[in-house]
């Protein structure tokens, strides 16, 4: 192939993604990038992302529509000089599409890891499983109404040198609905069950929003199963908590309603598109789930308000690390104000409730230098 010229292709923004659409280009063609400027917005079932030009040159051409779902590593466009032929970029395109069409066929076999669901002292869990090294595995723990999905930008990178294990909280995602009295202590004592069913002495544990309250009870219940902790805007440091997000995302049942309850999560509002919307909305049709989620609500967030303080928590902690959007809305980044010096707090701007998805590469770096101490 001509090697003045760059295809732009689906990315892969997890291992479980195998096609994305394209919600729109951010470039017009013609228009000269840097290696890093917002090329377009890839939307997934779970967030829209933009997509970063990885090299500089001139968007000559947009291959694929906006609107238009496409297969990971398919072409969407091209860049190149501007004294590139069209000649040559059509025959960029035709061989391109040729070699990813038969490439496409032989490689039909080679599926991604699937989460399965397994048995955890007569809970069923769903648990996707990757990766492997020497030291301690990490164990990611989602926050209320999440699921693995929600570490669909972290699994894979976090994997890339150690095990990394997601799982879904009962209630949550492919679990089972039992989320018995549905309180930080239930949850954690499934976090020690789980741990124990895979044979894990010790364990990392990244954790976001309630799942930080998980992590946080772990380390005051068993804390020798702890080695260390990353939260990301996690429960329990602090009693204010926004109910609008709470209960609109129990009570929402169509994307017209869900969408502006689900936009309290990121600072960037366009980040949340139908597809993760509709993702929610399969969840909650499952038996027993909007229950769970009332449950979990009612043990946590009782009179609107975070039901368990775990700051004392953090006065004897194994190394600790706070990430927190400063522009979060749902649980405010004030609650990491006045933690214990030992703990590294990193608070980011622009930023909402979800920074491991909005910024995933610098949520991602962050955690592996942290683990790396």
């Amino acid at each position: 192939m001509n090697a003045s010229i760059t295809p732009i292709t689906m990315p892969k923004f997890g291992l479980a993604m195998t096609e994305g659409k394209l919600a729109g280009w951010m470039v017009r063609p013609g228009a000269t990038v840097k290696a890093g400027d917002d090329l377009a917005d890839i939307e997934t079932s779970k967030i829209t992302n933009a997509y970063e030009s990885p090299a500089a040159g001139v968007l000559r051409r947009q291959v694929a529509q906006e609107g238009e779902m496409l297969a990971v590593g398919a072409l969407i466009g091209v860049l190149a000089d501007a004294d590139t032929s069209d000649a040559d970029i059509d025959a960029f395109i035709e061989q391109f599409n040729a070699e990813f069409s038969a490439g496409a066929a032989e490689s039909a076999d080679d599926t991604p890891p699937e989460p399965s669901v397994i048995d955890v002292k007569g809970r069923a869990l769903r648990v996707l499983d990757i990766g492997h090294g020497d030291g301690d595995p990490i164990v990611l723990i989602h926050g209320f109404g999440g699921d693995i999905g929600n570490w669909l930008f972290n699994h894979a990178a976090l994997a890339s040198n150690r095990r990394v294990i997601a799982f879904d909280l009962p209630g949550h995602g492919g679990s089972g609905k039992d989320v018995g009295p549905g309180s930080l202590e239930f949850f954690s004592s499934v976090v020690v069950d789980l741990l124990d069913t895979l044979g894990i002495e010790r364990a990392h544990l990244v954790a976001h929003s309630l799942g930080g309250g998980v992590a946080l009870t772990t380390v005051k219940n068993a804390p020798s199963r702890v080695a260390s902790l990353a939260l990301l805007a996690p429960a329990g440091l602090g009693p204010d908590i926004n109910m609008a997000f709470i209960d609109g995302f129990i009570t929402a049942d169509r994307q017209k309603t869900l969408i502006p309850v689900l936009s309290y999560l990121v600072h960037d509002k366009g980040l949340i598109g139908r597809k993760m919307a509709d993702d929610v909305l399969r969840y909650k049709r499952l038996d027993g789930a909007v229950d769970a989620l009332r449950q979990v609500a009612a043990a946590n967030f009782a009179d609107g308000r975070q039901t368990d303080n775990l700051r004392p928590v953090l006065e004897s902690v194994p190394p600790t690390l706070v990430i927190w959007g400063k522009d979060d809305e749902i649980l405010p980044s004030s609650h990491a104000a006045d933690l214990p010096d030992a703990i590294t707090v990193e608070i980011l701007p622009d930023t909402g409730h979800m920074p491991q998805m909005e910024r995933s590469e610098e949520v991602n770096s962050k955690i592996r230098t942290f683990l790396a101490r």
